[in-house]
């Protein structure tokens, strides 16, 4: 037989699931999830046997809400069936002779004893003689009258009731029905033992017989003769022991007293009110009391209980005033258990602040005597991590005055790092006296002291990593002599590249572009004597800032050009500056001196205004005339830098791994990244692992300055390297390791430490930047990606691009690279808006066909020059024209004409000037200008004419215009478009 699950969880208590689970474990598997699904004998046994206990529980549940439902509902019946019984037997009672004396008696007791508040009448209900007519003492009887008293108040109801209702609205109910309640359900019981025991005729027979005593009977009912002695004795113990507080409470009383003395009216009036309220209290609890207690309610002693009662009366007067409000304004005052709560609170009012800290204080000492192991390290680890947090606040706001920084910063990136304004820093600097830009290179004492002057101390990241290398140190007996390292700077067309090229016999000029070097040089040159020089040829161009600062960098002698038939030029200066900063000594020579026009002795007074007084004039310095062109004191210059060399002493060990500084980086189509390098000591050979700023590799080839293989170089040598994964920025060290795990594990750190520095140095757009934007209302900005074909000319391009920079046009280097343009530089051209720069490099195909679909602009240069100057166009094209007007003619009004459909038309003369047709003209009256706007016709006699010279008469009238008097003067002007420039 199948039985559906939903009826099997429902008898046996159970989720649906959790029938199915069991069934599954159990192996039926084809049971489902389904309250319609139907089940076999043997899965619903299975079932049964498992969950029978929730069935148990289930059906004690059940009779358990089954017996409190019957017992609630057995309790309402028989209140309201008895209720009903009543006048049914009413109609049969109906005694004429004793109803009165069971109304009058009866009703007032109970009335009375409730309602005591406002009327003194109650007081007469004892005066029955209820006490010496004590004969009837059958408590058989006794429950049958008290059937018979209930059975006849519903006869008074139908009487007074009516009478009694309006006093039971006024808060009797809740004192009368617990007193009802509990008779009633006694009398419950008895009546239905009355009615199955006994017949109705013998029940009529005894009512009769007892309501000639109905007073007895009612008194006998409230005040039950035997068991009140047993309860009296233990009040009396209930008594007894709250009189033991009583001394306590005296205490108070004289304490009340006291403030009875300061508030007499309070307490006076308190007092008052609390004894009437006790009074109305008590009498409600001699009705109450003994009635609540089911052994109680039919014992009450008539001759010896009044005293007792009266204790109980003093004890229950407290517990009512607690329990059941009367009057708050007289109850608060007389109380004197709040007035316990009353004086501290009066007394602690102005200083719980003061007993909160001291309680506080003192569970802070109770708790810290009873430390466990457990909370103490606990605090200890607060106090700890605090302890930390605080450290790491104070640290924080120390680095906030540290800036982290490579030696060779810019002047803008020094400033953006600061923050602070970069003509703060440039005047700074000026004050030192630098004169610097704000793309120019600062050495680190520089640096330091610029930092120094805004309150920020300097930290070099390069150090730290340089830390990581292991220079081995030189041992004295190991040093051998090493060819001298002669760079040679001055002002741009100066003669220096010629000098070289007189020197190395060979034409480096007609390599390079429109005739001025662009990349800094390295050459290897040995002399007559067999002794050998390297050169250094750095650029004079004012871009090549940092290409002379790295060569004065790694330079022993510094040869400064000065032509003779010029001046001591600002990058002569600089080049002096930075020779000087390095404690590199300098050579002078002073070029061009074939030359008809050329002043050597200017040249020589000039430096002595700087304060290098050469050995002719009696200084330190040595100089020498020379002509590079055809070689006139060339010799005599490189005894002189020898005799420099061997004063130096210049000495390294070639028996170590290599070091030294990176001249020049640049990719090849063919062969990669190319590094010019410079040995300054050790040996480098093929297949050493080096490490160059954030690019290592392994050396795959050297070449010479003639572009012939070497397989090993010596300090103080040049050479040209190609096995570096990149290409590492110009000035940089470069260290040969042991192994290519180390120098990778080292690029890793360099490139982090780059990444951050970069993102320290970006600025990025506040608030202020955007107001000054808007205030300008015009603000542009160009960016620019910057491809080269070295870095060193790619470094010296972006900083003069930067330079261009104006209040209103912003340039971005959003990119620089070395390498051809490739396709990746077009596509981040097209997601930015910017132009690509290309400096002696070109774009590869795809590159181009993408840049035409894009439509991205490049632009291609060889001189540095030409790329300044277009991109200085190209901003001054973005520049908003500058509106201008002019003053073309003025004329004077002297006669106006009223003509229909026309207007007002003035007959004018031209004072001066040339007035135009297509002018725009305003109306001066007594020098105030009255109205502006365009001319609606120009004629002179009855001909539409263009222009009308001056001296000459005409006619014209004002477009939508008529208020035209004799003696005002027209003004004729034109807004002329005025190009702005940077």
């Amino acid at each position: 037989m199948s039985v559906k699950l939903s009826k099997v969880t429902k008898d046996l208590n159970v989720g649906l699931s959790t029938a199915v689970d069991f069934l599954h474990q159990k192996g039926f598997a084809d049971v489902e999830e389904n309250p319609n699904a139907r089940i076999t004998d043997d899965q619903f046994d299975l079932l049964h046997k498992e969950f029978c206990k929730d069935k148990d529980q289930k059906i004690e549940s059940e009779i358990m809400a089954m017996r409190h439902k019957e017992k609630s509902k057995s309790e309402s019946v028989v209140l309201e069936g008895f209720k009903q019984t009543q006048p049914e037997e009413i109609k049969v009672e109906i005694a004429d002779n004793e109803r009165p004396q069971l109304k009058t008696v009866g009703k007032i007791d109970l009335e009375s004893l409730n309602y005591k508040k406002s009327e003194p009448q109650p007081k007469a209900e004892p005066v029955a003689p209820v006490e010496p007519v004590k004969e009837e003492k059958n408590v058989e009887k006794v429950e049958a009258p008290i059937q018979k008293e209930i059975i006849v108040e519903p006869k008074i109801e139908k009487e007074q009731v009516k009478k009694i209702e309006p006093l039971e609205d006024s808060k009797a109910n809740p004192v009368v029905e617990p007193k009802l309640e509990s008779k009633i359900r006694e009398e419950i019981q008895n009546t239905t033992n009355i009615e199955q025991g006994s017949d109705n005729t013998q029940e009529l027979d005894n009512i009769e017989n007892e309501v000639s005593k109905p007073a007895e009977e009612i008194f006998s009912m409230s005040k039950p003769p035997i068991q009140s002695t047993i309860n009296v004795v233990g009040k009396i113990d209930l008594a007894s022991l709250n009189q033991q507080t009583r001394p306590k409470k005296k205490t108070k009383e004289e304490k009340r007293k006291e403030r009875e003395v300061k508030y007499p009216s309070k307490q006076n009036s308190g007092n008052n009110t609390n004894s009437n309220a006790a009074n109305t209290q008590n009498s409600q609890n001699n009705q109450n009391r003994p009635q609540n207690s089911p052994n109680n309610a039919p014992n009450a002693n008539a001759g010896a209980g009044g005293d007792e009662k009266r204790k109980r009366n003093r004890i229950q007067k407290e517990r009512i005033d607690i329990n059941k409000p009367i009057d708050d304004k007289s109850r608060k005052p007389s109380n004197n258990k709040f007035s316990k709560d009353k004086r501290p609170f009066e007394h602690a009012q102005p200083n719980e602040e003061d007993v909160q800290k001291q309680v506080k204080e003192t569970l802070a000492l109770l708790t810290g005597k009873s430390k466990s192991k457990t909370s103490k390290y606990r605090r200890d680890k607060r106090d700890a991590t605090l302890q930390r947090m605080q450290n790491e606040a104070e640290a924080e706001l120390l680095e906030g005055k540290t800036i982290k920084i490579t030696e060779f910063v810019t002047v803008n990136e020094l400033a953006t790092m600061m923050n602070v304004a970069v003509t703060q820093v440039i005047a700074t600097c000026m004050n030192l006296g630098l004169m610097v830009s704000i793309n120019q290179r600062l050495d680190a004492e520089t640096i330091n002291i610029v930092a120094d002057e805004f309150g920020f101390k300097t930290e070099y990241i390069s150090a730290e990593v340089s830390e990581t290398i292991n220079e081995v140190q030189d041992v004295p007996e190991e040093l051998v002599p090493r060819a001298p390292i002669v760079t040679v700077m001055g002002h741009v067309d100066h003669g220096k590249t010629s000098l070289l090229d007189y020197i190395r016999k060979a034409n480096v000029i007609a390599g390079e572009a429109g005739g001025i070097t662009q990349h800094i040089g390295a050459y290897n040159v040995t002399l007559d004597n067999g002794q050998h020089i390297t050169f250094l040829d750095t650029p004079g161009h004012e871009a090549f800032t940092a290409m002379r600062a790295r060569g004065t960098k790694v330079t022993d002698i510094a040869i400064i050009i000065v032509a003779a038939d010029d001046d001591v030029m600002p990058q002569t200066k600089e080049a002096i500056n930075h020779a000087s900063a390095a404690g590199v000594p300098i050579v002078f020579a002073i070029n061009k001196v074939d030359k008809p026009n050329a002043n050597p002795d200017k040249i020589k007074e000039a430096l002595a205004g700087m304060n290098y007084l050469v050995e002719e004039w009696g200084g330190k310095y040595q100089s020498q005339d020379i002509s590079a062109k055809k070689g006139t004191g060339v010799k005599e210059l490189l005894d002189k830098v020898l005799l420099e060399a061997e004063m130096l002493d210049l000495k390294a060990n070639p028996n170590k791994l290599a070091v030294g500084s990176i001249i020049e980086s640049s990719l090849d189509k063919g062969r990669g990244y190319l590094s010019t390098v410079l040995v300054e000591g050790g040996t480098l050979r093929m297949g050493d692992v080096m490490v160059a700023g954030v690019s290592f590799g392994r050396v795959k080839a050297m070449f010479n300055e003639r572009n012939q293989r070497i397989k090993e170089v010596k300090p103080g040598e040049p050479v040209l390297i190609l096995g570096l994964n990149g290409a590492p920025q110009a000035g940089d060290r470069f260290n040969v390791l042991e192994t290519e795990q180390e120098a990778r594990e080292i690029t890793n750190k360099r490139e982090q430490l780059q990444r951050e520095q970069s993102i320290r140095t970006k600025k990025h757009l506040t608030l202020d930047e955007l107001g000054r934007r808007i205030a300008l209302g015009n603000f542009q900005e160009l960016n620019i990606i910057v491809k080269g074909d070295v870095d060193g000319s790619i470094e010296a391009l972006s900083d003069s691009l930067i330079k261009l920079s104006t209040p209103e046009i912003q340039v971005n280097v959003i990119h620089k690279a070395v390498g051809a343009i490739s396709e990746s530089d077009v596509l981040l051209a097209a997601a930015s808006n910017a132009i690509v720069v290309g400096f002696q490099v070109r774009p590869s195909q795809a590159a181009r066909r993408i840049a035409e679909r894009e439509e991205i602009d490049i632009r291609l240069y060889s001189i540095i020059y030409d790329a300044i100057e277009e991109i200085r166009d190209a901003m001054e094209g973005m520049l908003s024209p500058e509106i201008k007007e002019e003053v073309t003619a003025t004329l004077e009004v002297m006669q106006v004409f009223k003509i229909t459909k026309v207007g007002s038309v003035a007959g004018c003369l031209v004072r001066e000037g040339k007035i135009k047709r297509n002018n725009k003209v305003r109306l001066i009256r007594d020098g105030i200008v009255i109205h502006s706007g365009d001319l609606g016709s120009l004629k002179r006699m009855k001909d539409d004419v263009k222009e009308v010279n001056s001296g000459f008469e005409c006619g014209l009238n004002l477009s939508n215009y008529n208020d035209i008097l004799v003696g005002d003067l027209i003004e004729s002007f034109e807004e002329v478009e005025i190009k702005k420039t940077l």
